[in-house]
């Protein structure tokens, strides 16, 4: 147990170790570790908050996602491109032949688009960079959802795309994510490219994330949907399996990349 003489930046740093480690810190739990109330923890939780260094949650905080990776999203798809590599093969057993599938904007949705499996399908996407490289696919059926193009984002998410998503039902939904947290759920940086997200997983059949280790844990500003109404969460082969006890618990169907 740690002493009650522990100095304010000590505590912070000892919270702040926690939450790169783990993901997440419950109040109750620092509270006994460092020998403090509850109500010290939450102040300094607080804090940590208002200087942009977790997210608050009930119960505790959780470390903030990273946001967008700079680049383009080619540039991005080639950070860590073996592990997306492996993480969109193993995206691609849950497509059906001749399915429809929607490909959000996101480098690991560009390697899911790499990893199709050669049969029948249509798959829609709001992102152009996806696109281009589905157009060297013969057995896709291709539709781009258009409107302005978000530099940031990588694809369209205004209100022209928005009016387009009223005419399409897919049976899997590729979810682009900046965040996927048990408590906090699946969430994004930008208003309204979580309000796009919200409403294009309402209407598909089944939902999925291809989440790299960096995703894991981490909480953006705007949340898309609760973990349990994420059909299937596509993690790394070294997830732990405390962590994807969690998930499974939380709802949602766990598939691991090949190692």
């Amino acid at each position: 147990m740690k002493s009650e003489s522990l100095l304010l930046p000590e505590r912070h740093a000892l919270i702040l170790e926690q939450l790169s480690a783990e993901g997440r810190v419950l109040a109750a739990a620092l509270a006994r570790e460092l020998n403090v109330t509850e109500d010290t923890i939450r102040r300094d939780l607080r804090d940590l908050a208002a200087a942009g260094l977790c997210q608050k949650v009930y119960g505790g905080a959780v470390r903030v996602s990273p946001g967008p990776e700079g680049g383009t999203l080619v540039q991005r798809m080639e950070r860590q491109q073996d592990g997306k590599s492996r993480l969109a093969a193993a995206a691609a057993t849950l497509i059906a032949p001749g399915s429809t599938i929607f490909l959000d904007a996101g480098s690991s949705n560009l390697a899911v688009a790499e990893a199709l499996p050669v049969t029948p399908l249509t798959v829609l996407t709001n992102a152009p960079s996806i696109a281009a490289r589905l157009l060297e696919k013969a057995h896709v059926d291709l539709i781009m959802i258009g409107g302005r193009i978000r530099h940031s984002l990588g694809g369209s998410v205004g209100a022209t795309a928005m009016r387009e998503l009223e005419l399409i039902r897919p049976d899997l939904y590729f979810v682009g994510a900046c965040g996927v947290d048990v408590l906090a759920g699946v969430t994004a940086v930008d208003y309204e490219e979580a309000e796009f997200k919200r409403r294009l997983a309402a209407q598909s059949k089944t939902t999925a994330i291809v989440a790299t280790g960096s995703k894991i844990g981490a909480v953006a500003s705007y949340r898309v949907l609760p973990i349990s109404q994420l059909t299937h969460l596509i993690v790394e082969a070294d997830t732990s399996a405390e962590v994807a006890e969690a998930y499974a618990a939380a709802g949602t169907r766990l598939l691991r990349a090949g190692a």
